[in-house]
């Protein structure tokens, strides 16, 4: 597991660690010529919102599964089951194609009986335990850095939308509406054993604690 924290900042916050993290680390490979790119996640929980309830009432340990694209690229899906422990995280996940991914959001899930893929197995069988179905989709731009010491990941997240009830994953129609309040980011940061002391000082501000803001409980706040 990786170590995951998380802090809500305004404007102000992000223009100068942006200032000081271009200095010291690189964009990831996968920006656009902006230096950004575009997430779609389509979340999953059950009738009676285990997982939203589990991050609202603060539980050490929860879990939640989510349909992933990138930049409109729907020929691949990632489903991602993500872990948390504490302020450790962990992300397990497993590409579908998009008649893979279709099949699932209609109910027909034969395909995923005779997987190997343990994530695969494990969300087809909540699917019937748990009574996993789609709640939410969450929209959102990320602009993402990366420092080999320490494999660490600093990402700054904004324009957060939600789909509300509609969950048309691969529509660009679906209308949303935001999902946070207009010049705020969600800055993650993400290392493994240790988090470099460059990079430590480059995201400090003296304002800024650490949040326990959920871009999937944010956007469920509407319904």
């Amino acid at each position: 597991m990786r170590h995951e924290l998380k802090h809500l900042i305004h404007m102000g916050d992000y223009l100068a660690i942006r200032s000081r993290l271009r200095h010291i680390m690189k964009q990831d490979a996968h920006v656009d010529q902006t230096g950004h790119y575009f997430i779609r996640s389509l979340y999953f929980d059950n009738y009676e919102d285990k997982a939203l309830k589990e991050k609202l009432n603060g539980y050490c340990e929860r879990e939640k599964y989510r349909l992933r694209y990138y930049n409109y690229d729907e020929r691949y899906v990632n489903l991602e089951k993500k872990s948390k422990k504490n302020q450790l995280g962990k992300k397990d996940s497993v590409t579908l194609t998009k008649e893979q991914c279709q099949k699932l959001l209609d109910g027909d899930w034969d395909f995923m009986r005779s997987s190997s893929n343990p994530v695969l197995i494990e969300f087809y069988s909540k699917l019937y335990s748990q009574q996993l179905r789609p709640r939410t989709i969450v929209d959102y731009i990320r602009e993402p850095y990366v420092y080999e010491a320490g494999n660490v990941r600093v990402t700054f997240d904004s324009q957060i939308r939600t789909g509300l009830y509609n969950k048309d994953f691969f529509s660009h129609a679906v209308p949303t509406m935001p999902a946070l309040e207009t010049g705020y980011f969600i800055m993650e940061v993400k290392y493994d054993n240790y988090l470099p002391e460059v990079i430590a000082a480059a995201i400090q501000t003296g304002q800024r604690q650490s949040s326990a803001f959920s871009k999937y409980a944010a956007c469920r706040q509407y319904e």
